[in-house]
Formats: structure tokens, C-alpha cells, sequence
């Protein structure tokens, strides 16, 4: 890997998600074509249109302390199970608190703190209110609790811009390093929301899966079949440093961050616009000073509804071309909302690092419509030097960046 001392690279991964506590099981779990996606059993989700979702392989109060998870929102938990890792992958880097940076993004912040502590104050009293309620639904908590846990100083920064949010908090990063504000960021996103309101929201939207007897076929990018995204919950996040100082130091590089686009639509609230997309990836290509066609590899955002879909398909074309390999692992784990980008980023770094790129699962018969390359049935050996990742949120919110391998 040729590295220049100005570069910004990855040298820390870690994440929970639907399909492991950690990458490695994560990682495995892509490559095998795996779901994280099942059944809702609880009582509250009976009189629901939508009774599935992708909950965490891996419980969070498994590995943090007691008492500290019980001052915690989930968000928040899962955000720290994923920044301890990250750190510990990155080799736990020596620097100056006021050089460290935190970037965490989420779509919901602590909902489910916010609406499970409107249910005590209706049915019990405002005594009954934890006093921990303001910390925990607030939506910067996860990057102040990961600051606090690192001991980051140089700024806690939260984007919040619906499913772009993840990426937008990488591309952040990158920003910090380059401007010379940072030495080390600690970027990703966290989600947890699965909750009767979001899921009847965004059933009444028509927006969700309602295939609730075949939750493994459920999501189904780019498939012709596909009715909706399937919601899930989890959290990912890199340790991005500027490359002399990694070197320096003596640090493992998974690969270079490379440039990154961040546009809005303007456009609509919830309805995307390909000329939003196509500018997003193409500011994300000129960041990283790449042509097109030396991008081998999308992870495509592709949340499995009808339109989202053919306008990515049709972005990708445009900006990038029909060449690259794509792949669109929400099959697999849901939609992870403000985490999804920083998931894309991890499975796109572990995809120039090994060379394979996993499948999209369910996608028997590709729509006719979609002009690209995508995986499907297994995971495709691929030679790679750049992989692109997509994130596009409500709001008209889009955001792409570019890995590579040096």
C-alpha cells in the first residue's frame, strides 16, 4: 500500500449489528449471505401492519457495565460497544486529547428513551421520571459518551441528516484531518429505534416491508419484487487518522479514505432526486481525485423501495458507469438509518482489504430497469483498488465516499 503523509486512512473498524456483536462476525455474516432480519414476538407489535425488523445479534448490556447501561440509551450503548472496538482494532493511538475528535451520526437520537419516558410520565407521574431522561434522548449523547469514554477533546460533532447521517459523520472526519483540526477522528453512526411509532409510521408511509411471514426474503434490493426496507438497529465506526501521523506510530492501515461529497436535493422531503445523487458522488470522486472508471466497487445505499432504488441505479450509472461491481448489504442487515452509512464504509473497506465483494441476497430476478452489475447469489472475488459507498436520507440528504487501497 503506497500511502502519502497528507493522506487521511482508516486504521481502526468497529461494529454491532444484526448480523454479529463485532466486524469480524459482521463481516462473516455478509460474505455467507446471512440475515439478521426476524420476527417481532413481543406483545406490543400484535396489532402492527409491520411485525419484523433487524435487532442486534448481540445484546449491548452483554458487554457494558451494569450500571453505566443503565444511564445509557441504546443508541448510545451500542456507540460505545462500537467506538471500544474501533479504538482497540486502531491499537488505542497516543495523542493529545485536544487533537482527538469524535463524529457520531444518528437519525432518532434516543427514541426510544424519549418515548419509553413519555409511557412512565402518563401512566406514573413525573417522579417516576428517570433523571437521567435529558442525557439520554438527546441526539448528541452517543459522540459526548464516546468523547467522555476516549478521553476526545478536539470536539464531539453529531450530523444528523436522516440515513445519510453515518457518512456524513466520516466525511466530517476526513474534513477535521484535512483542515488540520484533527490528528485522529473517531466517525460512524449509531441507530436503535425499533419501536411501534417508527414501525407504524413508516408502515402508514407505505415505506417498510409488510412481509412479515418470510422475514428472511423480506429485503430485497434491486429486486423486482421489492415493496419497502426492512428497519434495524446497530452501530459502526472507524478511527480515521491523518497517514504521517499513523506512520509514525507504527499503525496497521485498512485503507485510505480517499475524498467525500456531501449535496442536498432541495428538492423533496422524502422523494430522492438523481441530480442530488449524481453530484454527491461525483464532489466524492473529485475529492479523492479519481476518474469514474477507476472505481471497481459501489455498496450501494439500495434500501429495497420501489423508487429509491431505480434512482440510485440510475446515479450510479451516470456518475460512475455500469462497470463497477455492486452490491447492497441491507439485504441483510435492514436499514440501519443513521448507522447505515457508517456500515457501507466498513463493508466497502473489508471489501478492498479481502477482495470479495458480498452478495445481495433475495434478488432473483434483477428489475429490468437496473443497469448495473450486481452481486447476487454469492459472494464475488473481485480485484479492487477503489470502492465507492452511497447514502442518501429524507430531507434530500446525499452523501458518497471513496476508499482505497493506497
Amino acid at each position: 500500500m503506497t500511502v502519502r503523509a497528507a493522506d487521511v486512512v482508516v486504521t481502526g473498524l468497529g461494529a454491532t449489528t444484526p448480523l454479529g456483536g463485532d466486524v469480524a462476525s459482521t463481516w462473516a455474516g455478509l460474505l455467507a449471505g446471512e440475515s439478521g432480519i426476524g420476527v417481532i414476538d413481543e406483545e406490543w407489535a400484535g396489532g402492527l401492519p409491520v411485525r419484523i425488523a433487524a435487532r442486534l445479534r448481540v445484546e449491548p448490556t452483554e458487554v457494558l457495565d451494569r450500571v453505566q447501561a443503565r444511564r445509557l440509551d441504546r443508541c448510545e450503548q451500542i456507540a460505545i460497544v462500537a467506538a471500544r472496538e474501533a479504538w482497540a482494532d486502531a491499537g488505542r493511538p497516543e495523542v493529545q486529547p485536544e487533537r482527538l475528535a469524535v463524529v457520531i451520526g444518528t437519525a432518532t437520537g434516543g427514541a426510544l428513551s424519549m418515548l419509553g419516558q413519555d409511557d412512565i410520565l402518563e401512566a406514573s407521574g413525573v417522579r417516576r421520571v428517570s433523571p437521567h431522561t435529558i442525557p439520554m434522548l438527546m441526539a448528541n449523547g452517543p459522540a459526548a459518551w464516546v468523547s467522555i469514554e476516549l478521553g476526545a477533546r478536539g470536539g464531539a460533532h453529531t450530523p444528523v441528516s436522516a440515513c445519510a447521517s453515518g457518512a456524513e459523520a466520516i466525511a466530517m472526519g476526513l474534513d477535521l484531518i484535512r483542515l488540520g483540526r484533527a490528528d485522529v477522528v473517531v466517525a460512524g453512526g449509531t441507530e436503535a429505534c425499533i419501536h411501534p411509532l417508527p414501525l407504524a409510521g413508516f408502515a402508514q408511509a407505505r415505506a417498510h416491508s409488510t412481509r412479515n411471514d418470510e422475514p428472511l426474503r423480506a429485503s430485497r434490493p434491486f429486486d423486482t419484487d421489492r415493496e419497502g426496507f426492512v428497519i434495524g438497529e446497530g452501530a459502526a465506526l472507524v478511527v480515521l487518522e491523518r497517514a504521517g501521523f499513523a506512520a509514525a506510530r507504527g499503525a496497521r492501515v485498512h485503507a485510505v479514505l480517499a475524498g467525500a461529497g456531501v449535496s442536498s436535493d432541495a428538492h423533496h422531503i422524502t422523494a430522492a432526486q438523481q441530480e442530488g445523487q449524481v453530484r454527491a458522488i461525483r464532489l466524492a470522486l473529485a475529492s479523492a481525485g479519481l476518474d469514474p472508471h477507476e472505481i471497481g466497487h459501489v455498496h450501494a445505499h439500495a434500501t429495497s423501495t420501489q423508487l429509491g432504488d431505480l434512482t440510485e441505479a440510475g446515479s450510479i450509472a451516470e456518475a460512475v458507469g455500469t462497470h463497477p461491481v455492486v452490491t447492497a448489504t441491507k439485504s441483510m442487515t435492514g436499514h440501519l438509518f443513521g448507522a447505515a452509512g457508517a456500515i457501507g464504509a466498513v463493508a466497502a473497506i473489508l471489501a478492498l482489504r479481502d477482495q470479495v465483494v458480498p452478495a445481495t441476497v433475495n434478488l432473483d430476478r434483477l428489475d429490468p430497469e437496473v443497469k448495473l452489475d450486481v452481486v447476487a447469489g454469492r459472494s464475488r472475488p473481485v480485484a479492487l483498488s477503489a470502492a465507492l459507498t452511497n447514502s442518501f436520507g429524507f430531507g434530500g440528504h446525499n452523501a458518497s465516499l471513496v476508499f482505497t487501497t493506497g
